[in-house]
């Protein structure tokens, strides 16, 4: 497995100012090489930022290095650059709490950019030095020696465009277009699989933190909302979240199942059909439960028992390992049943063809119908060779904040593209523990509660607002993410608690978000992600952290900390009215944009499926609608995430796997 040592040039276009400025401000965030690791985070951003809010960006930093503008924002009458550690703090506080939300918005780009890089980079030498304050080292993991189960097809180097048919082009690689992949193969269609981002082997993935985000997650990992306000993982590499996920395999309740058949018309949502397809992924995933309970994952167990509450180990689909806890960087061992293990491989084993690096921008549409896509793809010296790929059916499945751009590029205009945006928005509680948790090691998560997962009433003694619904789960993240996450007072405070970060215990609310945002297209055609937190989703964020509070106080939390800017302590030795103010002060806990920190790892709902024309922009088989009164793009089709009516209200790759089905069934159905 090796450790990928990544160069830090200064990217083009950059001024040399603007990156001594970026490395100034890095440098007051956190230690590190400032210099190196604005290279890296320009870089990042100049290949996945909207080009319109890489410019604002960059005019903030000019901002930044004016005394008239620090005199005027935050009382400090010197350039940025010139002024002495203190005084640039002062300026970063000032606006971190700005009541002008465009500077809270800048603060947490550079708060964000600047922690991660100083923690994720392995550094010129491969080394961190604030990895043993952490108490972090790299898991050299076994790697596996199986041979490829997925090759994809070779660039023969041409430079003529790259033509190629298919019966069936499949748009995407992740939870859901693997399983469509593999039914339709396996049925004898001829299939060509599309897949935006590149093929990592097994046993070329690493451990690095940073090569991690840069090779497997879309944009680098640095995908938001575009005011910043929740910051989204999400996969972007062959296998989809597949690949980089936690592996936490939980079923789409029976309540959401109904709910989705009856209100929204996914007939056999809540019967046999479905039963059987989910008998059968259980079968090809191989749940099983955790071999070992991590200390983050035993709080959630020893809460949940001392208050009564129902919590039990989570399902995952891996085989019985659990000592690393790198699989968000991808499994180079093979245990994990990803994709590219799974139903890719059997896809490739049925003769389906897979083609990587190749964006898909837009769909050829002949005659209100699909019979084709076409892109790009980029080839490792950053040169482009256009594709087109032909078929009579092509299924959509690049996950919800990429279908529905693709759809909108290729003229489908039905209004519901890109609407209804759920994300499942994460609070997070972390409980600081006597005894070392190291979140980093181990099962990532192996303890949730669903308590909570049905909407209920404000809490009998009225410390928690009414709610929506939210599992509580553990979070096992590395030292970048961690750096990223947790709230930054000013340098030393902040060096003082990511050095203690062994000790702490990272509980999440998954909220079931009833507010939905948007995805549309930019100017320049990039997909800009707009997402307000409705009021009553608030609550239910709210409710999160007062209920993982109860939970982590009750299994022998010392502190207890509310992430946001500002964030909320219950410090060590508490007291019963102290820990009752603490709670109290939770449920007003501010969750304006920039204030309550956020974060989503699961996105639903842009081409969401239903009876209704006029509010779905899919019908209830997975078919793309092409207006309002019920006509339909023919051959066109949706397989991913996008198609959940609702939020799910919990990990959604089993029910994207299980929507997928229904979708390939469709496909087969009309060829």
């Amino acid at each position: 497995m090796p450790l990928v040592v990544r160069p830090a040039l200064p990217p083009p276009g950059w001024s040399a100012g603007e990156l001594a400025t970026l490395a100034a401000v890095f440098a007051t965030v956190a230690p590190g090489d400032a210099p190196r690791q604005a290279n890296l985070a320009a870089a990042a951003l100049s290949q996945a930022t909207d080009p319109a809010a890489l410019t604002q960006l960059r005019l903030v930093l000019r901002a930044l290095d004016s005394a008239v503008v620090n005199t005027l924002t935050a009382g400090v009458p010197h350039p940025f650059r010139s002024a002495d550690p203190a005084a640039r703090e002062a300026i970063l506080r000032r606006w971190a709490r700005s009541p002008v939300a465009m500077r809270r918005t800048a603060f947490q780009a550079f708060k964000r950019l600047g922690a991660f890089f100083a923690y994720a980079d392995a550094g010129a030498d491969g080394t961190n030095p604030t990895w043993p304050l952490m108490g972090y080292e790299l898991v050299r993991e076994p790697v596996t020696t199986d041979p490829p189960t997925v090759v994809p097809l070779a660039d023969d180097g041409g430079s003529q465009p790259l033509e190629l048919d298919a019966d069936v082009v499949v748009v995407g690689s992740g939870a859901g277009g693997g399983v469509v992949a593999a039914r339709l193969a396996e049925a004898g269609r001829a299939v060509l699989v599309v897949e935006a981002g590149s093929y990592v082997p097994e046993p070329e993935l690493s451990a690095n933190e940073l090569d991690g985000f840069d090779r497997l997650y879309l944009d680098h990992g640095l995908v938001a909302t575009a005011d910043l306000s929740i910051a989204i993982l999400a996969g972007g590499t062959l296998g989809g979240g597949t690949t980089v996920n936690w592996m936490t395999s939980i079923a789409l309740p029976d309540r959401v199942r109904h709910r989705w058949a009856v209100e929204f018309g996914l007939d056999g949502l809540d019967g046999a059909e479905a039963d059987a397809d989910l008998a059968r992924l259980r079968t090809e995933l191989g749940f099983v439960a955790p071999v070992n309970t991590p200390p983050k994952d035993q709080l959630i167990l020893d809460g949940a028992h001392a208050l009564g509450w129902e919590a039990a180990p989570t399902e995952r689909d891996a085989w019985a390992c659990g000592d690393c806890g790198a699989c968000g960087f991808g499994c180079p061992r093979a245990a994990k049943r990803s994709g590219p293990r799974l139903h890719l491989a059997a896809a490739a084993a049925a003769g389906a063809r897979i083609l990587v690096d190749a964006p898909v921008e837009r769909l050829i549409l002949e005659g209100g119908r699909a019979v084709g896509a076409t892109g790009h793809i980029t080839r490792p010296d950053g040169t482009r060779r256009p594709f087109t790929a032909r078929a009579r059916q092509i299924v959509v499945a690049a996950g919800a904040l990429r279908t529905p751009a693709i759809l909108a590029r290729s003229g489908v205009a039905h209004p519901a593209v890109g609407d209804y945006l759920r994300l499942h928005p994460v609070p997070v509680l972390s409980a600081r523990m006597a005894e070392p948790v190291q979140m980093w090691r181990g099962v990532l998560q192996a303890a949730r509660s669903i308590e909570f997962a049905e909407p209920g009433p404000a809490s009998p003694d009225g410390l928690g607002p009414a709610h929506g619904g939210f599992l509580i789960e553990s979070a096992p993240a590395h030292p970048g993410l961690i750096a990223l996450a947790f709230p930054w007072e000013g340098r030393a405070a902040s060096d003082a608690l990511l050095a203690g970060i062994g000790h702490h215990a990272p509980l999440i609310g998954i909220t079931a978000d009833r507010g939905h945002g948007r995805v549309r297209l930019s100017r320049h055609g990039v997909p800009l992600i707009r997402y307000r937190l409705a009021p009553e989703d608030a609550s239910t964020c709210r409710r999160a952290l007062v209920e993982m509070a109860r939970l982590a106080r009750a299994g022998g939390a010392a502190e207890l900390l509310a992430v946001g800017t500002p964030p909320a302590w219950l410090r060590e030795g508490a007291d019963e009215g102290a820990f009752r103010a603490f709670l109290e002060r939770l449920t007003d806990f501010d969750f304006r944009p920039n204030r309550g920190s956020l974060f989503s790892a699961h996105q639903m709902g842009t081409a969401r499926a239903g009876r209704d024309p006029r509010t779905t922009a899919c019908d209830p088989r997975g078919r793309v609608r092409a207006d309002t009164t019920g006509g339909l793009t023919g051959g066109c089709y949706v397989a991913d995430t996008s198609l959940f009516p609702t939020a799910a209200g919990v990990n959604p790759m089993v029910s994207a796997m299980q929507l997928a089905a229904r979708t390939a069934r469709t496909v087969l159905a009309e060829a």
